[in-house]
């Protein structure tokens, strides 16, 4: 993929991970960025949805050389649909992060409106001590492997994660599955039960009351996806709750599930349709502290 001769940004093969890509913007770009939208606050990201499009463009035109529809054909790829992003130092404070991690998902599209936070992206921490009804926070669980958006109606193409911060922390490494790595794919999709339309429904923390039927696997534009997380599945049979646990049993054994470290301040933005997250579990520490940003959406016309 070659961008124009203007860009101020690099794409790299991720260190870690074959399929996906680094992004590097030129710390110039970062600065010029930075310095534009230095008047806007968080509040009014919130309140005014257009701004978040105007932190997008602002973004564009620093970086340069088709940076938007670069990052869209990179989570459109089969092959790669995920990629790697931070700002490298040049800023370091919370509201700085949003703005960034808002121009970027607003780059690729509209964001879901997220009814956990009530806003367009959620800011969650984990830590030693958790009360929630759910993995999300749950420092010392694994997070198994899931997509996200299986108990709201609105379309999930994309997902986007940034760390905001990080004390005490060791573990916790995002772990990632892409749907073609997995042995055993054909044999889950191809079960009676892989196209059947499971029940979905989220714990009260997630402040979505409605139900949502999807099945575990389908198409789009011809290439097969899947939609899970195994918390909020509502088997009715012991056969689908068999399936369901093998299917999840599976993906966490496979040895295509592969840890990623994220940096503070850096951001992964993946396919929800094909790709799978999840986190390993923290070692235990009193003063453990992360923070992350979730902002998930649909993908815009390019």
């Amino acid at each position: 993929m070659n961008a124009q001769s203007n860009a101020r940004f690099t794409i790299q093969p991720h260190p870690v991970h074959a399929r996906l890509r680094h992004i590097e913007i030129y710390q110039d770009a970062f600065q010029a960025f930075f310095h534009d939208v230095a008047a806007v606050d968080v509040q009014n990201l919130e309140y005014v949805p257009f701004m978040r499009f105007m932190l997008a463009d602002k973004l564009a035109k620093q970086v340069g050389g088709n940076f938007a529809e670069t990052m869209h054909a990179l989570l459109m790829q089969r092959a790669n649909g995920g990629f790697t992003l931070g700002v490298q130092g040049v800023v370091s404070n919370a509201a700085e992060y949003v703005k960034f991690g808002t121009a970027v998902g607003h780059l690729l599209g509209t964001a879901n409106h997220d009814a956990m936070s009530g806003t367009y992206y959620a800011r969650f921490v984990v830590k030693d001590t958790d009360n929630s009804d759910s993995y999300l926070r749950q420092a010392y669980r694994l997070f198994t492997l899931h997509t996200d958006g299986t108990f709201v109606e609105e379309a999930t193409d994309w997902l986007l994660m940034m760390k905001f911060a990080e004390e005490n922390a060791v573990g916790g490494e995002s772990r990632l599955l892409h749907l073609d790595d997995w042995e055993g794919l054909d044999h889950f999709a191809t079960h009676p039960l892989g196209t059947y339309p499971f029940t979905y429904k989220a714990p009260g923390s997630k402040n979505v009351q409605t139900e949502v039927d999807r099945p575990t696997f389908f198409l789009k534009d011809g290439d097969l996806c899947i939609s899970f997380i195994d918390q909020f599945a509502q088997p009715q049979t012991i056969e689908e709750a068999r399936y369901l646990h093998d299917l999840s049993q599976s993906m966490e054994n496979s040895p295509a599930t592969k840890e990623i470290p994220l940096p503070v301040g850096d951001l992964v933005v993946l396919n929800n349709d094909f790709w799978l997250h999840g986190r390993a579990p923290f070692a235990i520490h009193p003063q453990l502290h992360r923070e992350l940003m979730r902002i998930r959406g649909s993908f815009a016309a390019v």
